[in-house]
This record gives C-alpha cells, sequence and structure tokens, in this order.
C-alpha cells in the first residue's frame, strides 16, 4: 500500500517534470533498454552504431549519462535518473536519439512517464529485485509494461522469460515484434546476422551485440556501419575489464546476480591456465534469497572465493558472508573471509601466482560503498592500482 501512494507521488512529480521541460522527449526517438543483466553494454553498444552512423545521439546508462557528447556524473547507485533530472537531460539533448538504460524500479516508479518510447529492448528477465518486486511474476509484469508502451519491440527468444510475454507479442504486429538470440528460430542469430566483427568475450556479449544490431536495424542503420561499429566498440568501463594482463590477469566486472556470476565465470574459465581468485559480497537489505546461488555458482569454477563487503547498508557483513557461505561446494574451493573490501584485494592480489586471475566482481565503476546509511567514496580501480604497487 506504502508503495503504491509513493509511485503516485513520483507519477505527480515525473508528470510536473514533464510540464516544466516542455515535453522534452517529443521529437526525440528513444531507444530504452531493459533486463537484468546486459542493459549497459547494450546501452553502450546502440549508442557506438548510431554515433558511427552519423547520427546525433545522447545516452543514459548506470555509469554516466552522455548528453551532446558531454559526460554528466549521475549520482551514487543510479541507473535511471528520477523525473526530474531525466526530463533535464532530454530537454538538453540535441538528438535525434536518446538511448536509456532502464531499471524495473524506475518503470514501477513512473520515472520515464511521458516519453515515447520508439523501440524497447529486453535483454533478459532472472531473478532479482524481489525484495522490491516481492515475486519474479510482479518484476516480469513490471519489464512487460515497457514492452508494451514500445512502437517497436526487441525481445530475447533464448531467455526463459519469452514464453511469458505472449500477451505482450499478442499486441504487436509482426515487423514490430523482433526476436534475436543464438538459437536459429529467432530473427537475428548469428547464422542470419555475421557479429565476427565484434571482439568481445563470451556468449553473454553475443546476446548484448545481436540485441544491438537488431534495434539498430529497425532504426534502419545499414549493414556496413554496424560492422564497422561492432569492429571498434570498446567495453565499457567496469565490464569483462582486464585492468591488469602480465604474470597473472586481474578483471573487474559489475556481475552481481546468479546469472551473471553464471555468465562470467563460465566464460573465463576455460581461459585460465592457473586459479581463478574470486573476490566477492552480496548488497546489504536487497536480494537476500540469492546470496547462497552465489556462493554456489563461484564456488562451482573459482578455486579460492574471497568474500567480502558489497554495500552493506545496515546489515553486518559478517551476516551476508555467512549466508552466501550456505551455497558454496566447500569441497571444490578454498573459502577466505575478509570484510573489509579493500583488504580482501589486497590480499587476493597478493596470493596471485603465474597464470592466475583475480575476478573482482559486485562494484566496478560505483563511485560509493553504502555503509549504514553513509556513502563513502569508493574506487575499485584506485585500490587495484594500490595493491598491485604493494605487491611490487
Amino acid at each position: 500500500m506504502w508503495q503504491k501512494i509513493k509511485n503516485i507521488y513520483h507519477l505527480v512529480l515525473a508528470i510536473l517534470a514533464n510540464i516544466l521541460f516542455f515535453f522534452p522527449s517529443r521529437g526525440i526517438k528513444v531507444i530504452a533498454v531493459t533486463g537484468t543483466d546486459g542493459k549497459t553494454t547494450t546501452v553502450n553498444l546502440i549508442y557506438h552504431i548510431l554515433k558511427t552512423a552519423g547520427h546525433r545521439v545522447s545516452m543514459v546508462s548506470s555509469i554516466s549519462a552522455v548528453i551532446n557528447g558531454k559526460i554528466y556524473d549521475t549520482g551514487f547507485h543510479v541507473t535511471t535518473p528520477t523525473s526530474y533530472a531525466l526530463q533535464k537531460f532530454l530537454r538538453r539533448a540535441k538528438s535525434e536519439y536518446f538511448v536509456l538504460e532502464v531499471t524495473s524500479h524506475a518503470i514501477d516508479q513512473n520515472r520515464i512517464f511521458g516519453i515515447p518510447i520508439a523501440v524497447a529492448v529486453l535483454t533478459n528477465i532472472t531473478s532479482e529485485h524481489l525484495d522490491y518486486h516481492k515475486t519474479y511474476d510482479n518484476y516480469l509484469k513490471t519489464k512487460a509494461s515497457l514492452l508494451k508502451r514500445a512502437k517497436i519491440t526487441v525481445v530475447n527468444s533464448d531467455d526463459s522469460s519469452y514464453t511469458l510475454l505472449a500477451d505482450v507479442k499478442a499486441k504487436k504486429s509482426q515487423e514490430n515484434w523482433i526476436t534475436y538470440g543464438l538459437s536459429e528460430s529467432s530473427d537475428y542469430n548469428p547464422k542470419t546476422y555475421d557479429i565476427s566483427a565484434a571482439r568481445l568475450v563470451g556468449d553473454f556479449n553475443k546476446y548484448n551485440v545481436l540485441a544491438a544490431v537488431s534495434a539498430a536495424k529497425s532504426l534502419g542503420v545499414k549493414d556496413e556501419i554496424i560492422k564497422k561499429a561492432l569492429s571498434n566498440f570498446h567495453m565499457p568501463i567496469g565490464r569483462v575489464d582486464y585492468v591488469y594482463q602480465k604474470d597473472f590477469s586481474i578483471m573487474i566486472d559489475f556481475a552481481h546476480t546468479p546469472n551473471a556470476f553464471e555468465k562470467i565465470l563460465s566464460t573465463v574459465r576455460p581461459i585460465t591456465k592457473g586459479k581463478i581468485i574470486h573476490v566477492f559480497g552480496s548488497a546489504g537489505e536487497r536480494d537476500v534469497l540469492k546470496r547462497p546461488f552465489l556462493g554456489e555458482i563461484s564456488s562451482q569454477y573459482s578455486d579460492i572465493l574471497v568474500l567480502t563487503a558489497e554495500d552493506p547498508r545496515n546489515e553486518d557483513v559478517n551476516k551476508i558472508i555467512a549466508e552466501i557461505e550456505v551455497g558454496i561446494k566447500k569441497e571444490k574451493a578454498d573459502v577466505i573471509r575478509i570484510p573489509d573490501r579493500k583488504e580482501a584485494i589486497e590480499a587476493a592480489v597478493q596470493m596471485a601466482k603465474n597464470d592466475d586471475l583475480v575476478l573482482i566482481t559486485g562494484k566496478a565503476q560505483e563511485g560509493s560503498m553504502t555503509v549504514d546509511k553513509r556513502e563513502e567514496p569508493w574506487d575499485e580501480f584506485a585500490v587495484v592500482d594500490r595493491a598491485l604497487q604493494n605487491r611490487n
């Protein structure tokens, strides 16, 4: 009940923001990207393709906003900004296209109210944010409501959620319902569209590329432009991000869901000659039920698990670590508990040997660590640099 009241409040704010900035999204083709994982990479891919095609394009993602080529900070732990900030960005953007990363929270809280969606892209839907949505069905329905609003819908036909979107599909014409995936039943797959120009690691990135290609094709971008863009695309910061590759390697990645853990770990395991040392935690006051699954999946692929803090908020870090540990297959991996994330990263870097991979997940580019109700400054990359200096 309280959440519904809050959402009405957010709706009023969104209406006022639209009026204040004179409904700025009118005249701009907005491409909205939603899903549990892969949103940021897909947003950046679409942005890069449209920019390569010579279009005026802006974007907002969990990393930052890029408006008319200028980068703006969107704040701590923000993916889709408030309705006021979003409408302000849209007013400032002198663009033909605006690529927007959209969370389920933003949809439910009416932050994107008043924005016509030209193309909606769905990456996948796995169990996440159930602390907010309570059930997977509510979460799926929230995502589906964005697809219903869009003129053109681009969906992953390989994802388990696909069959649950039948009611959305029924309301779309055939040309406005576009599928992608690795299976040949989809409209865009590696056999119907050559994506070899994209030099990105992992099948999960093939999905991101195909999602971006599908969106670009729906907007009329030519194949030669798309392939040129794919050939010189670089992953956004903190996404499969090798920050050190010499005697051993260090990778920073934003993975923080069971699905994302499965994707990144199953990708790096075959290409890692030595041990995988995985540094991770789980956010406090968020999705308690996923914690054992994070431990289970990491222990299937990693040799050493270094369990630590990841925005504990008002929860005890040691309690969170214990809940992760419940799922760990201890016969497959060694477990080290270091609640202080800086110390955990330093320890992982110190113990790495030739050909090992230190994989640090969950924070990536985020500029703060939420402890109690405080936002403490945090720079994962600087911590890694200091750990390397101390090792040397």
